[in-house]
């Protein structure tokens, strides 16, 4: 038996203002509490290896996504000679695979709402390495851009899916707290990557013909694409989640998946799963109606591809969700901008630092008059990272370990919106503070505290979209704030490495600015202070 604890009459005024008609089954109520015979009969799997499996999958996904995104912020000190990238360059570059992950959202969000989860996330994973490993061997800036463009374009397609694929695997009971548990997987990424490129990297070795030069740098790309491209073969083996199949009227292969999860839990015969069908409902979204061929079968052609499309698009902007794709939207433009941008310009201000200090011993500087200095040295191209800057970087990756375990822990009692509001405005604090860093160990202390709230408030905002979209919009609407993150981001390093050289302290003011916008919008969120919980009994 199944207790829910809900507001049904909000949810059917909801339906009443996004036009459905009496006795159609809207997607707010399909989703998820309203579904009892499909939570009924997930519940009925148990919990075993299937679910830890499918967290190391998803785990192993993020870990796999930190990397390649954070990848350009040790490629730009490493590659600079090799490309002769000036300070617009590197903003360039760590530009490509950010405007990639917005182009790519939209694409990637349509069709793993409309074509299923599971292929998405293979697709994506294997093409993203694959760009990856090509990007390795490329001998000319503008390939090499090309190249981290399509990267990104296809590694935010298992990021966009990461959330809400596993959240679809999870019951009801337990599913935010295992979305929290993310966080933890994104700061992993963010320590091996500079661990990785601390061990490849300072290798002295070159290959060089009169047409192809490849460094220790270019090792390190090969290294960061292998987890996921390996992980795009492993995810062949798994199912498509069934609360999509469900969705879309595909019962049987719903029952099926759920009769693969529940042998793989118990490790008994798929014939002794307790439950023979699942109960016919009448599934649509809420605004329009997905397209069905004459057997009932999801339609693959493209002109009811196209169409549907533009239905869910559309749908996310009209009543009742189109507040929330607003305010999800604007809060992931704000943090993301921010956070992308400073954390792929951390590697390059340690740089600085470290240089300054080697110029001028004991004494102390402020970051843009650091700058400053770097700019107006002289002599040949040294592409060489001192060991402290990774040793600074994994550092930085640790500090979000604390901040990490305390959302899963503490999220039912102080909810999602306390953590994103709380997160969102400490960095704001903290990134003003940049303009009074002096020394470089001020500059990692406050570059820690940064890297763990704004990363937090990222992660903390995915887990809230799972919670107030429903389904079959849910990949979308993730999707579109992702790109629209990516936006943020994409315009955040573009001006910054303009005026980082220009006019340092006019980034810093900025991000402080967007910064606190953000945090005042992130108070209209539709989420409570306090989560509810549905018990199983």
């Amino acid at each position: 038996m199944v207790q829910v604890e809900a507001d049904m009459t909000g949810s059917r005024q909801d339906e009443k203002q996004a036009g459905v008609l009496p006795g159609q089954v809207s997607a707010l109520r399909a989703d998820p509490i309203a579904d009892s015979p499909y939570e009924e009969a997930l519940s009925k799997t148990g919990y075993g290896k299937f679910h830890y499996y499918v967290l190391i999958l998803f785990g192993g996904t993020y870990i796999a996504s930190s990397m390649e995104v954070t990848l350009v912020s040790f490629i730009i000190p490493a590659a600079k000679c090799d490309f002769s990238m000036s300070s617009q360059d590197a903003g360039i570059l760590t530009a490509a695979p950010l405007f990639g992950m917005t182009l790519g959202s939209f694409f990637w969000g349509f069709m793993a709402d409309l074509n299923g989860r599971r292929n998405v996330l293979v697709y994506s994973l294997i093409f993203g390495g694959l760009c990856g490993y090509a990007s390795s061997i490329a001998q000319y800036f503008p390939v090499f851009l090309l190249l981290r463009f399509f990267n990104g374009f296809c590694m935010v397609g298992a990021l966009s899916l990461c959330l809400p694929f596993l959240g679809e695997f999870q019951p009801i009971r337990i599913r935010e707290k295992v979305l929290c548990w993310m966080e933890l997987a994104w700061t992993s990424g963010i320590i091996l990557l500079p661990a990785i490129a601390w061990l490849i990297i300072p290798m002295k070795f070159e290959i060089k013909t009169d047409y192809f030069l490849f460094h220790s740098w270019n090792l390190f790309v090969i290294a960061s694409a292998t987890p996921a491209f390996l992980l795009g073969l492993w995810a062949l083996r798994f199912p498509e989640s069934p609360k999509f199949l469900f969705d879309i009227g595909e019962h049987e292969k719903a029952l099926e998946a759920m009769k693969y999860i529940y042998h793989i839990n118990t490790g008994k015969p798929k014939e002794t799963f307790p439950v023979e069908s699942l109960e016919e409902k009448g599934i649509s979204i809420v605004g329009f109606s997905m397209e069905y061929s004459k057997t009932k079968k999801h339609t693959r052609s493209l002109s009811v591809l196209v169409r549907n499309m533009v239905a869910i698009a559309k749908t996310l902007f009209k009543p009742p969700y189109r507040k929330k794709t607003l305010l999800s939207c604007s809060i992931s433009f704000g943090i993301t901008s921010c956070y992308y941008t400073l954390m792929m310009w951390f590697p390059e201000l340690f740089t600085r630092f470290e240089y300054y200090s080697v110029l001028h011993p004991g004494k102390s500087a402020s970051v843009c008059e650091v700058s400053s200095v770097f700019i107006e040295r002289e002599g040949p191209c040294q592409a060489n990272i001192e060991n402290q800057v990774y040793l600074n970087t994994i550092i930085v990756g640790i500090a979000c370990i604390p901040t990490s375990l305390w959302l899963p822990t503490c999220v039912n009692k102080l909810g999602t919106k306390f953590f994103i509001v709380f997160c969102v405005f400490s960095a704001s604090c903290l990134s003003f503070g940049m303009n009074f860093v002096t020394t470089s160990t001020q500059n990692l202390v406050l570059s820690c505290l940064f890297e763990a709230l704004t990363s937090l408030g990222v992660v903390t905002l995915y887990c809230i979209l799972v919670e107030i979209f429903p389904t079959n919009v849910r990949v979308m609407a993730t999707s579109l704030t992702i790109a629209s993150g990516r936006m943020g981001a994409l315009l955040g390093n573009l001006v910054f490495g303009y005026l980082i050289d220009l006019e340092c302290i006019v980034p810093i003011l900025l991000c402080a600015g967007v910064l606190f916008v953000t945090g005042i919008t992130c108070i209209f969120l539709p989420v409570k202070m306090k989560i509810k919980t549905i018990e199983f009994i």
